[in-house]
């Protein structure tokens, strides 16, 4: 995960509060200036995604490596995960609930075809971070799913997937709650 530092239109403020007398000019910077904006943390539970563990995991560790406003960690024994990963035997799909919440359901079927897990995994969790599908889209595109092929393993999202999941949970840095929304998404 990446920290954020808030600080140069800060800093650039601080210095037009210029003082006037005596000739001498002085800029202070708020003390939250420097300090690292925390990320909108949401817990998943790979409990139910049975052989698939490994490619969530790694999954989520994708969207934690290119993203800063959001961060992916998995629940701690007893707690409320705001999202659940199941593995079943069909198609891939994630059911949000609203922005950072849902179900997604690894889908056997789609493996049996040969598409590659951690793949799936990064896709459908793009999914609950609010991302649509891209189709027909190429393989450096994550949320072009399925119709990238199955020689497509490409888990990582283009900078524009990056700056749309930055955008929807940017929000979160600067302590406004994101929009809610519910959609079914079945790739």
């Amino acid at each position: 995960m990446h920290v954020r530092m808030l600080g140069g239109g800060l800093a650039a403020a601080c210095l037009v509060s210029l003082s006037l007398t005596g000739g001498q000019a002085a800029a202070t910077a708020h003390p939250s200036a420097a300090a690292p904006l925390a990320a909108r943390v949401l817990t998943y539970d790979a409990g139910g995604s049975a052989e698939f563990r490994s490619a969530v995991d790694r999954g989520a560790a994708i969207w934690n490596e290119s993203v800063d406003a959001v961060e992916l960690r998995p629940a701690t024994a007893g707690q409320r995960a705001n999202i659940r990963v199941l593995a079943d035997n069909g198609w891939p799909r994630a059911l949000p609930t609203t922005l950072g919440n849902g179900t997604v359901y690894i889908g056997r079927q789609a493996v049996n075809q040969g598409y590659d897990t951690v793949r799936i995994s990064a896709h459908e969790l793009g999914h609950i971070l609010g991302l649509p599908d891209r189709k027909p889209g190429p393989c450096s595109s994550l949320m072009s799913g399925s119709s990238a092929g199955t020689a497509c393993a490409n888990p990582y999202p283009n900078a524009a997937e990056k700056a749309e999941v930055e955008g929807n949970f940017g929000d979160a840095l600067v302590g406004r709650a994101p929009a809610a929304r519910a959609e079914v998404i079945v790739d």
